[in-house]
């Protein structure tokens, strides 16, 4: 392996849905780095981190519309670009990579991290055993994990598959920022009480800092917030007796 800063990448064209895909790669170890590039810019932007690494496989796939890539007429969906680095990586048998992404390209990585969450089981133990000692998973209380696997999946062809399919979560996702899934606009128009239960650990898990807007609770006309200092955004997982709690209050 060589061990320098100039070793030069391939350059690679995949081909997927009559677009083809340019794929600048660095041999070297794995895990790969996946390099995604912000809307505008392509792969080689991210030479001087990559030179970094000089023993790690890295790779930098050039997006639709972008550097070396396809160029298909407009509109250029965000919901596209997911897929598209996936069927890449497909493509070229690269699994376990880990994700490197700048603005457009951050939203690449998670899409295509979602869409590639592991579908099919055994059975629920062998879904627990994969999932408990991984985040966001780890800080779930056990029997709610059990629960979670117990009567998350479906049987298909001898094995069993999620019951939301990483497609479906992917696209939800995805469709979050679209006019219509936000409701700031009727918010003031609620009368009657309602209580925010919002994330407040800062620590590293994921999903760690709450998405809530901080100012969601005070946007209801009698909106009040509890802020679950040690717990992340899966608090109903993490504290099912504090949200049980806050119900008895309304009760």
């Amino acid at each position: 392996m060589r061990n320098d800063h100039t070793r030069p990448p391939e350059l690679t064209s995949v081909t997927a849905g009559g677009l083809s895909f340019a794929v600048w790669d660095w041999p070297g170890d794995d895990p790969a780095l996946l390099f995604a590039h912000g809307t505008g810019f392509h792969g080689r932007c991210w030479d001087p981190v990559i030179r970094r690494f000089p023993s790690q496989r890295c790779m930098a796939i050039e997006a639709r519309g972008h550097g070396r890539s396809s160029k298909p007429r407009p509109p250029y969906r965000w919901g596209a670009f997911g897929p598209d680095m996936l069927v890449v990586l497909g493509r070229l048998g690269v699994r376990g990579a880990i994700g490197i992404g700048h603005s457009m390209g951050g939203h690449t990585v998670t899409a295509a991290s979602v869409r590639r969450r592991r579908a099919r089981f055994s059975s629920a133990e062998e879904m627990f055993e994969h999932y408990r000692h991984r985040p966001p998973f780890e800080s779930w209380e056990r029997e709610v994990l059990r629960d979670y696997c117990d009567f998350g999946l479906l049987s298909s062809d001898g094995e069993f598959v999620l019951a939301c399919p990483p497609e479906v979560e992917a696209s939800i996702y995805e469709c979050s920022k679209e006019a219509q899934a936000n409701l700031h606009a009727v918010i003031p128009s609620l009368m009657r009480p309602v209580t925010v239960l919002r994330a407040g650990y800062s620590g590293p898990r994921t999903f760690s800092r709450s998405p809530t807007d901080p100012h969601l609770a005070s946007r209801f006309p009698y909106g009040r917030e509890v802020l679950a200092g040690d717990h992340s955004h899966f608090i109903p997982m993490e504290a099912p007796e504090l949200v049980a709690d806050e119900i008895r209050r309304f009760l």
